[in-house]
C-alpha cells in the first residue's frame, strides 16, 4: 500500500526513482538544492521556510529513514533559548548583607553605581559592611526620593538633574501632579546634589495620644525604611487610621507597587503622613477623610512579603511603635 502511495506522488513523479542513497523528499522546501547545503539557520518568512511533513530517504533501494524538518528560529526565540535580556526591575529590594560583603561587590552584583548604593543607605566608600546589615537596593542607577511638603516633579527633576518625564515613566505617574506627600520616587539616573547645611530633625516627638495604634499584633522589624515597623498578625486584621486626616493613595490593585502591595497613606492635619502597607483589602478610596481609630483596611501579604503583616510608616513624627523592642506584642487596652 505504501508503494501505491509512493509511486502516486506527484512529487515523486516528476523525478526519477532515487538511485542508491539519493532522498526522495515530499517537502518542496527540499527541492531548491540550495537549501540542503545553506549553513544559515535563519530563513526569511518570505521564502520556502514553512516546513510540513517528514521527508524521506531510500536507503540501498529498500528501506527508507525520515529527515527531520528544521525548525525555523527568530531572533525573540532565540533570545529565549540563549537567555534574552529580562525585562528591567522597578522595585526596589530589601537586601542582607552575607559575610565578604563590600559595598562594591554589592554594587557590581545588582547591575547599579557604587553611589546609588551609597546614596540609598547612606553610607560612603569607606564604609564597610557587617553580615546581617540591612541594604535597600534601587533598581536601576540613581536616587530615591520621598516626596515632601512643597515638592514638584520640576523641582525633583532640577534639583537630580534628570528630565522631568524620565520621572513620570520610570514611577508610572499620570502627569506631574500625580505626587503626594510621602510616595516614594525612584529617580533613574539621578545624582545627589552637594550636601548642605544640615536639615533640623523633623521626626519630633508628638503627644503620645496622637497617633494611636495601627493594629494589634507583634513587631517583627523594627525602624527601617522611611521610618517604617513592621506589625505582624493573622491575615484579615483589622488596620485602624492611627489618627484623622485625609486619603491620598489608596491603592488596592494587588499590583507589586515597589514591594508594599497594596497600600494607603493618609495626610494628618499637622503634616505628618502615615503610610499602611501589604494590606488584603482596602476600606477606603483616594480622597475620604478618615477619623482616628476608623477600620481602613485589613492586614495582608501583598507585594514583597513574607507573612501577614503591616508596614507602618510615619513620615514627619516618631514612629509611635519605635519605642518597642522586636517581639513586643501590641494590644489595645
Amino acid at each position: 500500500m505504501f508503494g501505491l502511495l509512493f509511486f502516486s506522488s506527484d512529487s515523486l513523479a516528476q523525478s526519477q526513482y532515487s538511485q542508491h542513497g539519493e532522498a526522495a523528499f515530499f517537502n518542496p522546501f527540499f527541492k531548491n538544492t540550495n537549501n540542503l547545503t545553506n549553513t544559515d539557520p535563519f530563513f526569511s518568512q518570505n521564502e520556502d521556510s514553512s516546513l510540513q511533513t517528514p521527508d524521506l530517504e531510500t536507503v540501498q533501494d529498500n528501506s527508507l529513514y525520515a529527515i527531520s524538518t528544521p525548525t525555523v528560529l527568530t531572533t525573540q526565540t532565540l533570545g529565549d533559548i540563549f537567555g534574552g535580556q529580562d525585562q528591567q526591575r522597578k522595585d526596589v529590594i530589601d537586601y542582607t548583607a552575607q559575610i565578604g560583603d563590600t559595598v562594591d561587590s554589592v554594587a557590581k552584583n545588582f547591575n547599579i553605581s557604587l553611589n546609588t548604593l551609597l546614596w540609598a543607605n547612606n553610607l560612603s566608600s569607606k564604609s564597610s559592611l557587617k553580615a546581617g546589615q540591612d541594604l535597600i537596593i534601587l533598581p536601576v542607577s540613581g536616587v530615591l526620593h520621598t516626596v515632601k511638603n512643597g515638592d514638584t516633579i520640576s523641582q525633583i527633576a532640577k534639583t537630580y538633574k534628570v528630565n522631568v518625564d524620565d520621572i513620570i515613566a520610570f514611577n508610572s505617574l499620570a502627569n506631574e501632579g500625580d505626587i503626594f506627600i510621602g510616595d516614594t520616587l525612584i529617580i533613574p539616573g539621578g545624582v545627589m546634589p552637594p550636601k548642605a547645611a544640615p536639615r533640623v530633625n523633623i521626626e519630633v516627638p508628638l503627644a503620645d495620644n496622637y497617633f494611636i495604634y495601627p493594629a494589634e499584633g507583634i513587631i517583627t522589624q523594627g525602624l527601617h525604611f522611611e521610618n517604617a515597623i513592621d506589625l505582624a498578625n493573622k491575615c484579615g486584621t483589622s488596620i485602624y487610621a492611627a489618627a484623622s486626616g485625609l486619603v491620598q493613595r489608596a491603592v488596592g490593585n494587588n499590583g507589586w507597587n515597589l514591594g508594599m502591595g497594596n497600600y494607603i497613606t493618609i495626610l494628618h492635619p499637622n503634616g505628618t503622613v502615615t503610610y499602611y502597607g501589604h494590606l488584603q483589602a482596602l476600606f477606603v478610596k483616594s480622597g475620604d477623610r478618615v477619623d482616628v481609630g476608623d477600620r481602613v483596611g485589613l492586614m495582608g501579604q501583598t507585594g514583597n512579603a513574607t507573612g501577614c503583616h503591616v508596614h507602618f510608616e510615619v513620615l514627619g513624627a516618631q514612629n509611635p511603635l519605635a519605642r518597642y523592642p522586636v517581639g513586643s506584642t501590641i494590644r489595645y487596652k
